[in-house]
């Protein structure tokens, strides 16, 4: 491995039971921050009231450490929002939020329009369809930048759990596997011990967001990794073991689209890029009648650095309220 990385990993390397609620709090008091959480969802109805709930108890009303318990909600379906916000969580729809922007499809759009109605130094970013985790998700995420103001980045790694009893594999999923962490190693051999550079759950400063660009899909998390790093060097990321995590899984083709996304933001972020162009296509074999070729597109659109957008303010119009 990279010296550069060993040596980082032993720096910067923590685990959630460093960083337990006092001692957030403790620290979130005299810096004088204020936390939101943010839930980017779609299509979550069976999962996003545990989500929810769960954090809200301990992280709101049985510890004032989070300010926000926001959920960004893309377009769904099934539910999601009402189950969200009997929940507690205050609740956005992403293609409402400063409708004169525009809307995209997409996680990284849902992130980057969280900014807009949400207020907190911290931005803490928990994925909806969680089924084993627990608050110190979030405590352990906010630890490091509330003790450290050099850190700027910090993202989260876990065992994951694979089967109903409980087996645990301390790999990412199949994406981060073969394509984030090859990519890593090959060509920013730096960050190669990032454990999982694409987990969904992660934390950084508002100030830091705001100058990033962010894809509007699924390269988000590689992304913000990459840009973090070239901004302002490898000490300003740290990751933080948070255990165990279950959480849904997706089809082999879905997975190919998001490594898809993964490459044309490792492309556009490399010393050398070839380009993909503006609406690349994903080209996947389905056996059956007629044609077995499916044409995808591959989401490559970045939304801008909001710091850069004009008239880009906080936006409240129509917002459903909850308690937090």
């Amino acid at each position: 491995m990279d010296e550069r990385a060993r040596a980082w990993f032993g720096r910067r390397t923590s685990t959630a039971a460093d960083w337990p609620v006092q001692r957030c709090l403790e620290l979130k008091r005299a810096s004088g921050t204020s936390i939101s959480v943010v839930v980017p969802a779609r299509d979550e109805a069976p999962t996003i009231g545990d989500v929810v709930s769960t954090l809200r108890s301990a992280l709101v009303d049985d510890v004032p450490l989070v300010d926000e318990l926001v959920v960004i909600d893309s377009d769904s379906t099934d539910g999601t929002a009402e189950a969200a916000r009997r929940a507690g969580a205050r609740v956005h729809a992403s293609k409402e939020v400063a409708p004169g922007l525009g809307s995209l499809p997409g996680k990284g759009e849902a992130l980057w329009k969280s900014q807009l109605v949400t207020s907190g130094g911290l931005l803490v970013f928990v994925d909806a369809d969680l089924t084993r985790f627990g608050p110190h998700f979030v405590t352990g995420l906010v630890g490091p930048l509330l003790a450290d103001p050099e850190v700027m980045l910090v993202k989260g790694f876990y065992d994951r759990v694979l089967t109903a009893d409980g087996a645990r594999s301390t790999q990412g999923g199949r994406v981060t596997e073969l394509v984030a962490r090859p990519l890593l190693s090959l060509w920013w051999p730096q960050l190669a011990a990032v454990v999982q550079p694409l987990a969904g759950e992660w934390a950084l400063r508002r100030s830091l967001a705001r100058e990033l660009p962010f894809p509007a899909g699924y390269g988000v998390e590689l992304a913000t990794l990459l840009d973090t790093e070239a901004r302002y060097g490898l000490d300003a990321v740290a990751q933080v073991d948070l255990g165990s995590r279950a959480h849904q899984h997706q089809a082999v083709h879905d997975l190919a689209v998001m490594a898809g996304e993964l490459l044309a933001v490792a492309d556009a972020r490399s010393p050398s890029p070839r380009g993909v162009g503006e609406r690349p296509l994903l080209h996947q074999y389905v056996r059956g009648v007629g044609d077995p070729w499916r044409a995808r597109p591959v989401p490559v659109a970045e939304r801008p650095p909001l710091a850069t957008v004009t008239g880009a303010g906080r936006w409240t119009a129509g917002e459903q309220e909850a308690p937090c």
